[in-house]
């Protein structure tokens, strides 16, 4: 199976990555600092099972998995938490296993034959790519926070991306939101969804481009809302000619 690890504490993610990576029946360990991380992992990747911590600044653990129970094939959920008073919560969003810290390697070896009885790991080849295909794009969400409050905004009404040093600004006709993911990244992500570079500091969502204005040589796009974003000459020529066969023409 394939094992998403959600901690926002870096010894107890090690530590439970390092003992995962020693069981047979786990293949792949992939690792987030943050609940709002871990759902934008879980959006693009395939997933069988998730070990959750609870309590975790901003979306917790619990609000995740109550999340990930609307997916369409959603990955089984084992908590992993010094805290005892969750437990009941915790099976109320149908989580597998409970496990409290400090882990033991049986323990842990436990939780994951659980999973495996569960119906965990027999998600069929393609699963991922199918429920990419099944949901319409307009329904892709990205977690995002702003004052200790996450949202979740359709990824569609984004209109351009700026980057932030290792960081990167999403903007909404709402506002603009920051996410701890580098430009670099979203671009390769988001590119098969409309979202082209058109500077080294910006991605433009197609869906959301107005105009294409040239003057003097200089090329900027209007996008809806009315702001102007400028256009390197490198990457000028591509995206003038992927609008216009966008548009048909």
């Amino acid at each position: 199976m394939r094992a998403l690890v959600v901690d926002d504490e870096r010894p107890a993610l090690d530590e439970l990555r390092y003992l995962l990576e020693q069981e047979p029946r786990i293949r792949e360990v992939l690792t987030s600092d943050s609940a709002t991380e871990g759902l934008r992992i879980l959006q693009d990747a395939d997933v069988d099972v998730v070990f959750l911590d609870v309590q975790m600044p901003g979306l917790t653990g619990l609000e995740l998995a109550q999340v990930l129970s609307r997916f369409r094939t959603p990955p089984a959920i084992v908590f992993v938490t010094a805290h005892e008073e969750h437990a009941v919560e915790a099976f109320e969003v149908r989580a597998v296993d409970y496990v409290l810290k400090p882990v033991r390697a049986d323990r842990l070896a436990e939780a994951v034959r659980r999973v495996v009885a569960a119906g965990g790991g027999a998600r069929p080849a393609g699963a991922e790519q199918a429920r990419n295909q099944a949901r319409p794009r307009d329904e892709v969400q990205v977690a995002v926070e702003r004052g200790g409050v996450t949202r979740f905004v359709d990824r569609s009404s984004i209109s351009h991306v700026e980057a932030q040093g290792d960081y990167a600004r999403l903007h909404l006709p709402d506002g603009s939101y920051l996410v701890r993911t580098p430009l670099s990244q979203l671009e390769d992500e988001w590119g098969p969804a409309g979202f082209v570079r058109i500077h080294r500091s910006l991605l433009v969502s197609l869906a959301h481009v107005a105009e294409l204005r040239m003057d003097g040589g200089r090329c900027s796009v209007v996008v809806a809302g009315g702001t102007e974003l400028g256009v390197s000459r490198r990457h000028t020529r591509e995206l003038r000619d992927l609008l216009l066969r966008r548009s048909g023409a």
